[in-house]
C-alpha cells in the first residue's frame, strides 16, 4: 500500500487532499504545525469548529509539531521576503516541507501531499511557485497536490503508478464552489471558514509585531501572544501597555500576566484588565493607570482609583483619564491619528 504524509491545517483544502488520496487506498498521515501566528487549536473561540473532526471522522492519523523558533527566524528575515504584510509564504512552505520531508524518512513513506491550489494564493500557490519550492526543501518531484494536480507537471508517485493521476482534480483559482461540491461527495460537512488562519496576513497584526521587533528583536512567547489582544500604546524604546477590549481578553491577559508585572483595573465598575511589558519607571505606572481609566465606565470622574497589583502587592492610584492627546500619541496603530470615536 503507498503511504504518503499530508501537509494539515484542518481546513477544507487540506483535508480534501487527503481524502482524494485516500480513495485511492493510500495510507496517509497527516501533521500538522504549529506556530506563534496560527489558529490556536487549544482555544476553541479562535476557531469556528474542531479543526481535526475530519480524521476522527475518516479515520486518519494527525501528528502536532511546533516550528517554534524556525518559524520565528524567518518571519524576521526570510529568504523569499514577507507577502503583503509580515507573512513569509514561500519559506513558510519550504519549512513545513522540510519537517514533513523528515517524518516521510522515519515512517517510509513515498510521497507528500499538501492541499495547494493552483492560483488560489497569490504568493506560493503558483505555477512558477510549486517547482521552486519543491527544489528548496529537496523533494522535487514528491509533492504531490491532489486538488490541482492535473494541471500540473506528473510528479513521481504519478509516474510509477502509485497513484491514478485521472481521479486526482484540476482545481484552479479563488472559488471555493469547486472544494464543496466535493466535500459533499466525501461527506465532509463540518469544516472551518476560509480565511482565518495565519495572523501574518492580518495588517493590524503585522504592524504589531513589526513595532514590537523594532524595539525587541528576541520577543517572548507572551510578548507575541499579546500582539493578539487589546489596544497597545507604545511608552518607552522598552515598555509597552495592552489594555483589554472585553471579558475574553481581560481573561486571557490574566491567563498570560506573571507574577512580576503590572496589572490595572478599576474597582467596581466595568473596566478593561491592562498590563504593562517592560520595564516601567514610577511615571509610567502612573500614566498606564490613567490610560485603564480612560477605557472603563469611570472614565468620566475627575478622578478615578486605578487598582495596581505586581509581586504580590496590591495598591491604588488617583488619577485622572488619559485625554486623547495621550492616547493619540503612544497608541500603536498605521494610522497615528485617532478619531474620537474609536478610542
Amino acid at each position: 500500500m503507498p503511504k504518503a504524509i499530508a501537509l494539515y491545517s484542518g481546513g477544507l483544502d487540506s483535508t480534501l487532499a487527503i481524502l482524494v488520496a485516500m480513495r485511492q487506498g493510500i495510507e496517509v498521515t497527516a501533521i500538522t504545525f504549529l506556530n506563534h501566528f496560527g489558529c490556536d487549536i487549544s482555544d476553541k473561540s479562535s476557531c469556528s469548529k474542531d479543526p481535526f473532526s475530519a480524521a476522527q471522522k475518516f479515520g486518519f492519523e494527525v501528528k502536532l509539531c511546533h516550528l517554534a523558533d524556525k518559524f520565528m527566524d524567518i518571519v524576521k528575515n526570510p529568504k523569499f521576503g514577507h507577502g503583503k504584510n509580515m507573512n513569509p509564504c514561500i519559506d513558510c512552505r519550504i519549512l513545513m516541507l522540510r519537517e514533513a520531508a523528515e517524518l516521510m524518512k522515519m515512517r517510509g513513506a513515498d510521497f507528500i501531499i499538501t492541499g495547494e491550489v493552483l492560483g488560489q494564493r497569490p504568493m506560493s500557490q503558483r505555477r512558477d511557485t510549486f517547482p521552486k519550492i519543491d527544489r528548496e526543501a529537496g523533494l522535487k518531484g514528491y509533492v504531490l497536490r491532489p486538488l490541482s494536480a492535473r494541471l500540473l507537471k506528473p510528479t513521481i508517485a504519478e509516474e510509477s503508478g502509485l497513484v491514478d493521476r485521472e481521479q486526482l482534480c484540476g482545481f484552479h483559482g479563488r472559488s471555493r464552489k469547486p472544494q464543496m461540491a466535493l466535500a459533499n461527495e466525501f461527506g465532509l460537512t463540518e469544516y472551518p471558514a476560509p480565511a482565518g488562519g495565519c495572523l501574518l496576513t492580518d495588517p493590524i497584526f503585522s504592524y504589531r509585531l513589526k513595532e514590537l521587533l523594532k524595539h525587541n528583536p528576541d520577543p517572548s512567547i507572551k510578548d507575541i501572544s499579546l500582539l493578539r489582544l487589546g489596544r497597545h500604546f507604545r511608552i518607552s524604546e522598552n515598555m509597552k501597555v495592552i489594555v483589554g477590549r472585553n471579558e475574553r481578553e481581560n481573561n486571557v491577559i490574566e491567563g498570560l500576566a506573571e507574577k512580576t508585572d503590572h496589572l490595572f483595573w478599576v474597582e467596581g465598575y466595568g473596566s478593561p484588565l491592562t498590563i504593562i511589558c517592560g520595564n516601567a519607571t514610577e511615571d509610567d505606572i502612573n500614566l498606564a493607570a490613567s490610560i485603564c481609566a480612560r477605557y472603563s465606565d469611570a472614565k468620566k470622574l475627575p478622578e478615578v482609583d486605578v487598582t495596581v497589583s505586581a509581586n504580590g502587592v496590591k495598591y491604588t492610584i488617583k488619577t485622572p483619564s488619559a485625554d486623547n492627546a495621550v492616547l493619540n500619541e503612544h497608541m500603536v496603530q498605521p494610522e497615528k491619528k485617532l478619531k474620537t470615536a474609536s478610542i
